[in-house]
């Protein structure tokens, strides 16, 4: 009974089992309401529900946890297990070969070590000295805000020398609007002097 723990028979045991308990929960509400086809869907249900307990009963429960490949004889109940080094009592093949659970715990201290060295950065880190940081950053933001300060006031310049340079021109026009006319009165002024 393999095909028991193969993932698509635990898939159609849990759809059998709710498809079940939903027909007999709707015959058993067909039939209080008092509708027709309840008894046929109340006697399906139960049916298919008996199947379904039947079978559970002969297969057996589903194991959690495979211990015993990790501890063989575990699952045996007349077995008799000593400590992890000696392996089952009374038999001459030992469980669990002293080496391997020897190169598993050296295995694990190194583990250990790592992270004890680990902890050990971790605990320097927390004894620096951060004291002056927080002066060190008040002089950062200072200098910061100064040289914004000192830019805003260069972009306010630049304004300043745009709008003058922009009436500058302007003057310059209007001394020209002005260099005609007074060329245009003079001229005048020599035709009437002329006549």
């Amino acid at each position: 009974m393999s095909f028991v723990k193969a993932k698509w028979f635990k898939y159609l045991k849990n759809l059998l089992i709710g498809v079940g308990a939903a027909v007999v929960l709707m015959g058993a509400l067909f039939k209080l309401e008092s509708l027709p086809g309840a008894s046929t869907m109340l006697t399906v249900g139960l049916v298919i529900e008996a199947f379904i307990f039947l079978f559970l009963g002969i297969i057996g429960p589903d194991k959690d946890y495979y211990w015993e490949k990790l501890y063989p004889g575990l699952d045996d109940y007349h077995s008799r297990i000593a400590p992890l080094t000696e392996g089952a009592v009374g038999e001459s093949t030992p469980g669990l070969n002293g080496e391997i659970v020897e190169q598993q715990l050296g295995g694990m201290l190194s583990e250990l070590q790592t992270m004890s060295s680990s902890l050990g950065s971790l605990k320097a880190l927390q004894e620096v000295d951060f004291s002056g940081t927080g002066e060190q950053l008040k002089t950062m933001s200072n200098f910061y805000t100064r040289m914004n300060e000192a830019m805003a006031n260069l972009n306010d310049s630049l304004e300043d020398t745009a709008k003058y340079k922009d009436q500058l021109q302007a003057l310059n026009q209007n001394l020209g609007s002005l260099n005609s006319v007074y060329g245009n009165v003079l001229s005048a002024m020599s035709n009437i002097g002329n006549k």
